[in-house]
């Protein structure tokens, strides 16, 4: 009776194998998931800037007014002047706990199409002079 041994894996492989799990996993998670989602909806313009600078500029459908939208999930929605410095700051966040590329593709949707009724919720903050 002849004994067939299955071939134990190399540890180059197994770490081979377990590195492209964590590659896998890092490029499905939540966070890259929306971020993907979010750069699908921007300008080509948009999207350079983004990248550039992880902020995007936004304009209001109802006054033309310019906001730069900031890599975060709150205090992260800056109103800001020909010259580019922050004149006001606008925080509104859709319900729910998401992740920053969600909740900024909510917030320039809700610039773009319902400005006034996303500051009517929003509340307001003291933008930081080194937010641009």
């Amino acid at each position: 009776m002849l004994l067939f041994r299955r071939p134990r894996l190399g540890a180059r492989v197994r770490l081979r194998t377990r590195g492209l799990g964590r590659l896998f996993s890092r490029r499905n998670s939540s966070e890259a998931r929306g971020l993907r989602l979010l750069k699908s909806w921007l300008s080509p313009e948009q999207r350079a800037q983004f990248d550039a600078t992880r902020y995007f500029d936004a304009i209001g459908c109802d006054s033309g007014k310019r906001y730069r939208i900031h890599h975060a999930v709150s205090m992260n929605v800056n109103q800001i002047d020909a010259d580019g410095p922050p004149i006001a700051g606008w925080c509104f966040v859709p319900t729910g706990h998401l992740v920053a590329g969600d909740v900024m593709l909510a917030q320039k949707i809700a610039l773009e199409t319902n400005e006034f009724g996303a500051l009517a919720v929003a509340n307001t903050f003291l933008p930081q002079k080194n937010t641009i």
